[in-house]
């Protein structure tokens, strides 16, 4: 698998995982316990299994699409980790952004909050 060690290359293994429609992978880039917010909706992850779950139900709404090209700005480090505004391309354009907030541990970043960002207008 990619180096998760740098922004770059967690998002490209990240991108792997998705495009592969490799659920257990996903969750293997997810802190345990990490938090996903949304409008509406916060989820906090306790267990490794509820990420794989939520990822493989989520599959479906992905289909056809077999790119995923991340455009990376980290906006704040600090001594836990980054945070970084990530437009995600999917082959037409802006498809997707979120921000994410990676912690640093010895096996490379995870995702410890991701949150759904409006796209650039």
């Amino acid at each position: 698998m990619t180096d998760t060690h740098t922004v770059d290359g967690f998002f490209a293994a990240y991108a792997q995982a998705l495009l592969a429609r490799d659920e257990q992978a996903v969750a293997a880039l997810y802190a345990v316990p990490s938090l996903i917010l949304f409008p509406g909706t916060s989820i906090p992850v306790t267990d490794a299994a509820q990420t794989a779950a939520f990822f493989a139900s989520s599959w479906p709404q992905y289909g056809g699409v077999d790119t995923a090209e991340p455009s990376i700005t980290v906006i704040a480090e600090g001594p836990v980790g980054v945070w970084a505004d990530v437009t995600w391309d999917h082959g037409a354009g802006p498809a997707e952004r979120f921000c994410y907030q990676l912690v640093a541990g010895p096996d490379g970043y995870r995702i410890a909050v991701l949150t759904l960002l409006d796209l650039p207008g």
